[in-house]
């Protein structure tokens, strides 16, 4: 006998339908649509596309912003999400806040803000120029404001898990004389490693992708200041279609790999989690 709660079979079947239908129209689709675009002249001008010495420059830059953003977000998010879930202190809702404040601010507004900061007109701008610094349109306005954007990936990633599993370790090892070093590394760094992976390839994933924020700092200099989303954006324009979507294949195969370790790392963590 059906429960009473039980949806009938046929809900159950057309909720899933829907699901994998819209799955299909806005995932895959568009997946599909950019690898078939970008081998439709064959593999031959996709890889001489993606060999042009501009793509080289905006794989190259991609890469190096993303070295840099993720390693300072996992230090920032990991620090960020202890204070959190392990202290009580002024201002805990405010850096609560304040680490959730990329996700509601618009990636371009993001990028205006270091302008107006550090840009020539900026407040800091005559102050770096006559010390020979460059900030925007350069490497490091590119590393700041990719960092904005994705600092709360490993800091919200992290704040529920440790939440949930409470302070009664860490608060017995500190009964026990360990010291905080030895409490993060030995009871806090082991309990949460699983999720902080799969924030950090999250990250990663969008340092890569990030389009809004470096398209406002960095000059859209070719060879020099643009990533793999900007490049790919001047390509289109210039109705380079075979290097645009060759270009844009590869940021999507980099993120569906991003996403499949994320897959294997979480099905990781839960047997562990399960066997414990």
């Amino acid at each position: 006998m059906r429960r009473a709660t039980e949806e009938p079979a046929w809900l159950r079947w057309l909720l899933c339908l829907a699901a994998v239908g819209l799955l299909a129209l806005f995932l895959a689709l568009p997946l599909a649509a950019v690898f078939t675009e970008a081998l439709r002249r064959g593999i031959g001008p996709a890889l001489a596309a993606l060999e042009d010495p501009d793509a080289v420059a905006a794989i190259g830059l991609t890469l190096l912003v993303a070295a840099i953003a993720v390693p300072v977000n996992l230090v920032g998010g990991v620090a960020a999400a202890w204070a959190i879930a392990q202290f009580d202190f002024p201002g805990r809702r405010l850096l609560t806040v304040l680490i959730e404040l990329p996700f509601s601010v618009s990636p371009v507004i993001s990028g205006l803000v270091y302008v107006l900061v550090f840009g020539a007109q900026g407040w800091l701008g005559p102050w770096l120029e006559t010390r020979g610094l460059q900030v925007i349109f350069a490497l490091p306005g590119l590393v700041l404001a990719t960092i904005f954007v994705t600092f709360p990936f490993v800091a919200r990633t992290l704040i529920p898990l440790m939440q949930a599993q409470g302070r009664a370790e860490a608060e017995a090892a500190a009964t026990l004389g360990a010291s905080g070093w030895q409490i993060f590394r030995r009871v806090t760094l082991p309990n949460i490693r699983w999720a902080l992976l799969s924030g950090v390839l999250l990250c990663n994933a969008r340092a890569m992708g990030e389009f809004g924020a470096v398209s406002v700092v960095s000059g859209h200099v070719r060879g020099e200041t643009n990533t793999m989303p900007l490049h790919v954006e001047i390509l289109y324009n210039e109705y380079q279609f075979v290097g645009a979507f060759a270009v844009a294949a590869l940021l999507a195969l980099l993120a569906l790999v991003t996403l499949g370790a994320k897959a294997v790392l979480e099905r990781m963590g839960g047997r562990r989690l399960e066997s414990a």
